[in-house]
């Protein structure tokens, strides 16, 4: 399964492509579109191709992006959900089906906690997945989406087929490199160093 994440902004929408296969994440690419200025229909558009292109050139088979909940500021959140809107169109165009998780889930699932910052994602997606640099915050963020969605896809098949699974997945790697998971952890991962863009 290819996933492809999206961590849409109005300046700035990461993205991030994981091939997985079973419990393994093989790292394909990542980087950043840089939404060009202007009104906001130009800003929409601009998002909105940006994210098509993306999309078609990761031959994904599934997207992945973050839910968004209502915050301090009313106004942001808004226009944080129109990007939101304008990226799954893009992606939905682009015939790809769209699987959504809450920021709770995404930091969860990567971190191993919801409170995680910004550096500690970036510093978990780098472990994880054995990259030879940093990527930035928000191509960090579209990568944890699709780790997110990729373990959550190998739980419910190892539910189905019976198999024992952890009581808490998530403890299993928290302060261990990407190295040194067992075999048998849902979060067991060997990778392939891919391109590092953005």
């Amino acid at each position: 399964m290819r996933i492809l994440g999206i961590d849409p902004g109005l300046n700035v929408t990461g993205y991030g492509v994981l091939q997985a296969q079973g419990q393994r994440l093989h790292y394909e690419a990542s980087g950043a579109i840089r939404v060009a200025g202007g009104a906001l229909p130009e800003r929409l558009r601009s998002l909105f191709e940006g994210v098509s292109t993306v999309a078609r050139e990761a031959a994904a088979d599934i997207a992945v992006v973050e839910i968004v909940f209502v915050n301090v500021n009313p106004q942001s959140t808004l226009l944080l959900g129109q990007a939101r809107g304008a990226a799954i169109a893009a992606l939905v165009a682009c015939g790809l089906p769209v699987a959504e998780y809450t920021a709770l889930q995404l930091k969860k699932a990567v971190v191993g906690h919801g409170r995680a910052t910004k550096a500690q994602m970036q510093q978990m997606v780098t472990r994880l997945l054995g990259l030879p640099g940093e990527p930035g915050p928000d191509a960090a963020d579209a990568l944890g989406l699709a780790i997110c969605h990729a373990q959550n896809h190998a739980t419910a098949s190892a539910w189905q087929r019976g198999q024992a699974l952890p009581a808490d997945p998530a403890a299993a790697h928290r302060g261990r490199a990407a190295g040194s998971l067992s075999a048998g952890d849902l979060r067991s991962m060997r990778v392939r160093r891919g391109r590092l863009l953005g």
